[in-house]
């Protein structure tokens, strides 16, 4: 029997009706090379943490990620109809100018359900390194003790495409790295509630320094991933 979601917790049908509109899209548009996917886990709660260069990475992990995800997607985005295709779909609405409250309780709630949460850690789109990270992912790791998967999307800023200067070329290859698990604190292990999700609790440590000690340790193990990716695609990073 399936667990009943967590209050204001979005939709799981939804992001697989997203995942699946992904997948025709994301395999029609372009020639996605997915690797490690076999590394996400089959069930209970997990953060994708990856980085971001380009406005169809999001969509590009949600279309060859194996389980439904749900991005916290800026405020900004979810206008008109877009909005509404975005929520049906299960995305999350976050305010990045603020503490966002609904948008955290929406987080962990699909945490808590035993879902799969997709994080920007940079916050914004940028060089893609993980150069400079947000405390966010942090706290959602350790409040949930969710384990998180590096996710290296590489290749949607080599070219430009011809029609539309704003996407990458039609039919261009684009990398999709999964990594291997790890909690944000180590040693810390996730608690099983037995059901169809994953008791919200972690370690329990939340102070400052806890946080900043996860922050640190979450932007080694990224860094060390996009680095282990680009060698193993043969990619280069963009200068």
């Amino acid at each position: 029997m399936t667990a009943a979601p967590a209050s204001g917790a979005p939709s799981v049908r939804g992001a697989e009706v997203g995942r699946r509109i992904g997948v025709g899209l994301m395999h029609g548009l372009w020639r996605p090379r997915v690797l490690g996917a076999w590394k996400v886990p089959v069930s209970g709660p997990v953060i994708l943490a990856v980085n971001h260069s380009h406005n169809i990475d999001g969509p590009m992990v949600m279309g060859v990620a194996p389980r439904p995800t749900h991005f916290l997607i800026k405020k900004e985005a979810f206008i008109g109809p877009l909005g509404s295709f975005l929520t049906g779909i299960g995305q999350l609405e976050v305010d990045r100018a603020t503490a966002d409250r609904t948008a955290i309780t929406r987080a962990l709630g699909v945490l808590a359900d035993g879902g799969v949460l997709g994080i920007f850690p940079e916050g914004t789109r940028g060089e893609g390194d993980f150069a400079s990270l947000r405390a966010g992912l942090a706290y959602f790791a350790v409040r949930s003790g969710a384990p998180i998967v590096p996710v290296a999307v590489l290749g949607s800023t080599d070219r430009r495409g011809r029609l539309i200067k704003a996407l990458p070329a039609l039919r261009s290859r684009v990398d999709v790295v999964f990594g291997d698990p790890f909690q944000a604190i180590e040693g810390a292990r996730s608690s099983d509630t037995g059901g169809g999700g994953r008791r919200v609790g972690g370690s329990g440590r939340r102070t400052r320094k806890a946080l900043d000690e996860a922050t640190e340790r979450i932007q080694k193990q990224l860094t060390a991933h996009l680095e282990s990716a680009r060698h193993f695609t043969g990619r280069r990073a963009t200068l």
